[in-house]
């Protein structure tokens, strides 16, 4: 009896290796996390925003707080691409006090109202959704500029003259951007299968909407929209999941008229003002009722392109209110089925597997 009992158990131990061992050869890789070395010249400051405020003022600059997280690819961009090259360093280095913060970190900071957050919680405060968000504040503690998630170097640039140059007193953002950072040559907009034709109409109470619905604002002679169109619309699985959207092309600039949500009948360009679209392509992703729920205005990959969709159309944000832990439970239930996950390439996570 007792060599029974014990073969019994033998037999078992040996199962939950195999097992284990099975389990962890099947589960996907991850890839794309970069380790971001910041500047020596960032400063770690005060942690309370108006003392840190009020230091770069006598200095003559002005503060940019850069919200980051522990390997993020787009954060690693923002220094090795955009930091690194002497023009922006040195505009940085004599305009701003830069200071970086963990938006899962738990440093105590003290906001400009005074009162104690810590990164995490003045993180979730400002609706911070993408990293890095980087934003900009004046010499009385207001926020003029937000940046939220990753711009390559020509836009950054242009965004830090804006808040240099204290073209926030001129005129919007919007505006200067138009004015400053001129379209590229690269022909008119490209069509989708998936676009709603003309004449549109995104009235919730009138139309009592069964889908959520998604606008793509872009531009004549966009680079960056071509990149969107060939690089992740060209996906099979992020088209998939957008066939599941009510999705609208806009030209953020034209005269085209059609219905938003609240019912109003107004121009695209005039929508595009109101909902303060700076660049071209941006992304907003409406739920059913109209209430806007994220936006992409930055530089992405598919991984989280998918991810913006799928957090709308699985009612993730009900849940789950900050988007960056949603993806980070996105990722690991893929990679539990095997696939591997990589957030900084073009390709699908559902055409990689280890």
């Amino acid at each position: 009896m007792k060599k029974l009992q014990f073969s019994t158990i033998a037999y078992l131990v040996l199962f939950l290796i195999a097992y284990n061992l099975f389990a962890a050869e099947k589960k996907g890789e991850y890839h794309g996390a970069r380790h971001t070395e910041y500047p020596a010249w960032f400063k770690d400051g005060f942690l309370e925003f108006n003392e840190d405020i009020k230091e770069a003022a006598a200095a003559g600059k002005r503060l940019m707080i850069v919200f980051t997280q522990p390997g993020c690819p787009y954060c690693n961009a923002l220094v090795e691409r955009n930091l690194s090259q002497k023009e922006i360093e040195q505009k940085v280095r004599k305009h701003f006090d830069a200071i970086a913060l963990n938006m899962w970190g738990d440093r105590e900071v003290t906001f400009t109202d005074g009162q104690p957050y810590t990164e995490k919680t003045i993180a979730e405060k400002l609706k911070v959704q993408f990293t890095p968000t980087v934003l900009f504040f004046n010499e009385q503690g207001k926020i003029i500029l937000r940046l939220n998630g990753y711009i390559p170097p020509r836009r950054f640039n242009v965004a830090l003259d804006y808040v240099i140059q204290h073209q926030e007193k001129k005129m919007s953002y919007r505006a200067y951007v138009k004015a400053n950072l001129p379209p590229g040559k690269s022909g008119g907009l490209i069509k989708e299968d998936f676009f709603m034709k003309a004449p549109i109409d995104l009235s919730v109470k009138k139309k009592k909407r069964k889908r959520p619905f998604a606008v793509f604002f872009e531009q004549k002679h966009c680079p960056a929209c071509n990149i969107l169109h060939s690089k992740i619309l060209a996906d099979p699985y992020t088209r998939n999941i957008i066939k599941q959207f009510d999705v609208v092309q806009l030209d953020m600039w034209s005269n085209t008229m059609l219905t938003i949500p609240d019912g109003t009948y107004t121009s695209a360009k005039a929508w595009a003002k109101a909902l303060d679209i700076k660049y071209a392509p941006s992304l907003v992703i409406f739920n059913e009722q109209g209430k806007e729920i994220i936006r992409s205005e930055a530089f992405f990959k598919v991984f989280h392109t998918q991810g913006m969709f799928a957090y709308v159309l699985e009612g993730g944000y009900k849940k789950q209110p900050s988007f960056q832990r949603y993806l980070s439970a996105r990722a690991e239930h893929f990679r539990e089925q095997g696939k591997s996950v990589d957030i900084w390439n073009y390709k699908s996570l559902h055409d990689t597997k280890k």
